[in-house]
């Protein structure tokens, strides 16, 4: 169900699994990446931590989850020039599957 059509303002959540495969690289790629989320008006709700599988077999090798006030502004970010600028540093330090999901 689409809560907008009812004037409930939806938040857009970006959930990462990331395989690290270069730690020196990837510390580089969040210092220079956590500053275009907060540009951009995301913040990180999780980045890492302990975490534990409940129900299924998925093994999620590090979660983050990032926390946008609407789908757009996760459009805008993604498209961004001081994003698209990570794009290499951040395929050669680490493997990620990202979603996007609207959430309250």
């Amino acid at each position: 169900m689409n809560l907008q059509g009812w004037g409930i303002r939806m938040s857009a959540y970006v959930i990462t699994d990331v395989e690290i495969t270069d730690a020196g690289l990837y510390g580089q790629f969040m210092r220079q990446v956590t500053p275009t989320v907060e540009s951009y008006g995301g913040k990180f709700v999780v980045r890492g931590g302990e975490l534990e599988v409940i129900l299924g077999d998925w093994t999620p090798n590090r979660l983050a989850v990032l926390k946008f006030d609407n789908l757009e502004q996760v459009q805008v970010w993604l498209s961004s020039p001081e994003y698209t600028a990570l794009d290499d540093l951040r395929t050669k330090s680490s493997n990620i599957n990202m979603v996007i999901v609207e959430g309250v």
